[in-house]
């Protein structure tokens, strides 16, 4: 069997934009952290890669849309109901475009996977602050 270097490529590149976000979350001290996203990335495009490769004759989209839904119901347990407040949400968003990302890399779209993972660094890095903010203005406006 040849190696296919190109899959090679993809493959580490999902571990390594999936680790980049991975850190992040990790260094906030969510759930979903720097192994668990290396993970879904990396699954996600070994599942792209099989499936562009086994697209003779058939869809490869299926696959893909599997992923999508798959990553929707792990997406789904991260969120978690506590009183009046609902948690998980960024994680179970991030999750999601962390899938993404490795679907990116699967197909070889390596600059789509580059940009969709700095973009999301980025939100997640630089808006919280602003967030903060929001939510002191609105809960002093509110009294």
């Amino acid at each position: 069997m040849e190696v296919n270097w190109l899959d090679v490529v993809s493959l580490l590149a999902a571990a390594v934009l999936g680790g980049i976000i991975g850190l992040e979350r990790e260094l906030r001290g969510k759930p979903a952290g720097l192994r668990t996203n290396i993970l879904i990335c990396l699954g996600s495009c070994v599942f792209t890669i099989i499936s562009t490769s086994l697209s003779s004759g058939s869809d490869p989209g299926r696959i893909a849309a599997q992923i999508v839904t798959g990553i929707g119901f792990l997406g789904a347990g991260a969120i978690i109901h506590s009183g009046a407040g609902i948690h998980g949400l960024t994680t179970a968003a991030g999750i999601w475009v962390v899938a993404s990302v490795g679907m990116a890399c699967g197909a070889r779209m390596y600059f789509l996977a580059i940009v969709a993972a700095f973009v999301s660094l980025i939100i997640l890095l630089l808006l919280p602050p602003f967030e903060k903010k929001f939510r002191k203005d609105q809960t002093s406006q509110s009294d």
